[in-house]
């Protein structure tokens, strides 16, 4: 496929997703729901759909997660947060100390460059699943920053998932893969990359699996926060270019 088609597909599953709102200048009002049991979640808006609480992940119903009404506690409208200084979302070095914030960002951005993925996006995995932590298992057995399982690992051909760059590389690949397999659609490839595919077929969706809708949840969140917080940064840069250049004709 031609690379300028494959970015253009990336950047339209980001707008799909509503991870561009804060771009726009008049404030978005987003919801906060209250879980029974749970996290608080944020959605784009909600509403009852067969019995049941759909909460949309996005402006459009592609993207969303469902509670029965018992599990919803309660609703409250809410602005999008001001985004956040860009070096406050910066990854953190691997507990071993062995990989620095910059070795971990230039890591991530080869890999979405070889994959047309947002670099943001793969932040945003990484702090979720591993907190940018190298050496990290967890109890399933999944290893390293982007928490691949031994199978998993073993057919992207990664033979040691505590190597950082070919974890990365090697979750990067099977992200790329997932968001292939469902075509662009964020929440689905998030929930096959913490549950399985096989989880998301069976249940044609997000599985019904609290761990799951919080996790793709999580990762959008984040995802849209450091997405706002580079576009902030842009347009502070591209009004001080200006400012500046009109300061230098008078």
């Amino acid at each position: 496929m031609d690379q300028k088609l494959t970015l253009k597909i990336r950047l339209q599953l980001v707008i799909a997703s509503g991870l561009l709102a804060g771009l726009v200048l008049a404030a978005h009002a987003a919801e906060r729901v209250g879980i029974k049991d749970g996290f608080p979640m944020q959605c784009d808006h909600h509403a009852q759909v067969d019995g049941r609480v759909r909460l949309y992940l996005s402006a459009g119903e592609d993207s969303y997660i469902e509670f029965k009404p018992e599990q919803v506690t309660s609703i409250e409208e809410v602005p999008d947060p001001p985004a956040q200084p860009v070096a406050s979302l910066t990854p953190t070095a691997s507990a071993n100390g062995k990989l620095s914030a910059a070795d971990l960002k230039e890591m991530l951005a080869k890999a979405g460059e070889d994959h047309n993925l947002d670099v943001d996006l793969l932040a945003s995995l990484v702090k979720a699943e591993s907190g940018g932590n190298a050496r990290a298992v967890s109890r399933a057995g999944a290893k390293g920053l982007m928490q691949l399982m031994p199978g998993t690992a073993a057919g992207l051909g990664v033979r040691d998932s505590f190597k950082p760059g070919d974890n990365v590389r090697g979750g990067s690949t099977y992200l790329d893969e997932l968001l292939t397999k469902y075509h662009e659609n964020l929440a689905l490839a998030l929930a096959a990359y913490n549950a399985g595919p096989a989880a998301v077929d069976k249940y044609h969706g997000i599985p019904p699996y609290h761990e799951t809708r919080v996790y793709v949840a999580r990762v959008i969140h984040e995802f849209n926060q450091r997405v706002q917080a580079r576009e902030a940064q842009a347009r502070r840069a591209a009004a001080l270019a200006v400012t500046s250049s009109t300061s230098a004709s008078q």
